[in-house]
């Protein structure tokens, strides 16, 4: 297992994960779900960013007080489902700057394609959070770190909502630097690369296709 797998196992996050998984839960719901569970995720993604101070005036008198240092943060969705954890860590830091990533799963070879990209400026200088609900096999997620890394991104944290232990693994050798953020870690991969116990397709019940 990695060492940079970090398990963010609130009583809160579990609870809503568990509503998630359940099959009858709604479209509707199940979206509602996601994005509070990303907000709570985005609290520990986060939870190291460089700060510095700036004098303020409150209203009672003048104080040294804390803020984030550098450029903003920006947050790189996996299309289409990352869109899902995108939207809570946006009303978590507003003022992110965002990029997305468009790749599709080969059906036959399980290898990510490329369809899609478009990355905020100057993302060299900025903490970037990549974002996809699902490491399963980690094709995706490496293709998408491939290529932010291309770009000039450095300071780079990779948030999910599931992950597969063969994920974990490929993820970790691909990228050894990137650390991962996930709300569970599931037994195993079936024949057909889907997480297992896991919730299906997560871009399927999120926007009700199939």
């Amino acid at each position: 297992m990695s060492k940079k797998l970090i398990i963010v196992d609130h009583p809160l996050v579990q609870h809503k994960l568990s509503l998630m998984r359940d099959k009858l839960t709604s479209t509707a719901v199940f979206r509602q779900l996601l994005r509070e569970i990303s907000f709570l995720l985005g609290y520990e993604v986060l939870r190291d960013l460089t700060l510095t101070t700036a004098e303020i005036n409150t209203p009672v008198g003048p104080m040294i007080a804390p803020i984030l240092e550098g450029k903003k943060l920006a947050l790189v969705s996996i299309l289409r489902a990352g869109n899902g954890l995108l939207d809570g860590m946006l009303e978590l830091v507003p003022s992110a700057r965002v990029g997305h990533i468009g790749l599709y799963r080969d059906p036959i070879s399980l290898i990510a394609v490329e369809y899609y990209l478009k990355l905020p400026d100057q993302i060299n200088d900025r903490a970037t959070v990549l974002v996809d609900p699902m490491l399963a096999t980690a094709n995706s997620a490496i293709a998408a770190t491939n290529r932010i890394k291309e770009q000039g991104a450095r300071d780079i944290r990779f948030a999910c909502l599931l992950a597969a232990p063969e994920g974990i693994k490929a993820f970790a050798m691909a990228h050894p630097d990137v650390p991962i953020f996930t709300t569970s870690v599931d037994s195993h991969l079936n024949e057909h690369g889907y997480i297992v116990p896991g919730l299906g397709d997560a871009g399927d019940r999120m926007y009700g296709t199939k």
